[in-house]
């Protein structure tokens, strides 16, 4: 909803929304040219061929002819679509087909790219490709999307806005939005020992404030995830503490907090 109202295809029944100084809902022709967008499912003519297509949105986009040709040879190159050129959008990959969209989106050169979950419905190696020409777009102009995969902004995001509800409840560069969890971090650790031992031993590891029991492993090994605001690590002292109770340790492995664990915490209060 916020995506098309930016994009001018809804208006807002309250605030004001302004692309460069101008206000979407009464400048909307001047704002959707300066914006390239790629909906969620990409508008895409599937009958066309790849630079028909191309051609068409440049000629609506108000390009002549000389300045499209251009366009779509630098769009072919830079979207990778060179091995598709000539072929009927509807006999590509999903994959490709993104790529045609995001083509259509950037023919007119616009300042300003919004992308609405651009990897919905990807393999693993074509959300690979997609994040990295998203990456590389983004080193150029301004480049907004939309996703639930915090995996995706880690990876292509330099700054992020969580949005709960209609109510934004987080927003930063990645490094602040992780300050928000705190110095909290888990440690993953398997110890030769029964659970009662340990529960007992664990009350006066004061370098701690929760233990989980993740349940008993073969030859009396036991999964523990310990829990501790300490920001300098206490992974040694996990491990002196082992050793000092004369038990045997074969795993200890400390997990930071995450984007998704922010997300979580900003939504639903984990």
């Amino acid at each position: 909803t916020t995506m098309r109202m930016i994009t001018g295809y809804l208006l807002s029944d309250q605030g004001r929304i302004y692309i460069n100084d101008i206000p979407v809902n009464s400048g909307s022709l001047e704002t959707r040219a300066m914006i390239g967008y790629l909906p969620e499912n990409a508008p895409l003519y599937l009958d066309m061929e790849v630079t028909d297509f191309l051609t068409y949105i440049a000629r609506i986009r108000g390009l002549d002819k000389a300045t499209t040709a251009t366009r779509i040879r630098e769009m072919v190159e830079i979207c990778g679509l060179a091995s598709v050129v000539g072929r009927s959008i509807g006999k590509l990959s999903r994959g490709y087909r993104q790529r045609v969209g995001l083509a259509q989106a950037m023919i007119h050169h616009p300042p300003i790219l919004i992308l609405d979950e651009p990897t919905a419905g990807l393999d693993p190696n074509q959300i690979a490709e997609i994040r990295s020409l998203i990456k590389k777009i983004g080193e150029e102009r301004t480049v907004i999307l939309s996703t639930h995969i915090m995996q995706e902004v880690e990876a292509t995001c330099g700054r992020a806005m969580i949005i709960n509800e209609g109510e934004l409840v987080g927003e930063g560069t990645l490094s602040e939005l992780l300050a928000k969890r705190g110095t909290a971090m888990r440690y993953h650790v398997a110890i030769r020992a029964a659970s009662d031992e340990i529960q007992n031993k664990i009350e006066v590891f004061n370098k701690v404030h929760l233990v989980d029991f993740e349940g008993p492993m073969e030859d009396g090994w036991q999964r523990v995830v310990m829990h501790s605001d300490n920001k300098d690590g206490i992974g040694e002292d996990i491990f002196r503490w082992v050793v000092d109770n004369g038990w045997m340790l074969k795993e200890l492995h400390e997990e930071k907090a995450s984007l998704e664990d922010v997300f979580r915490s900003l939504t639903i209060g984990e």
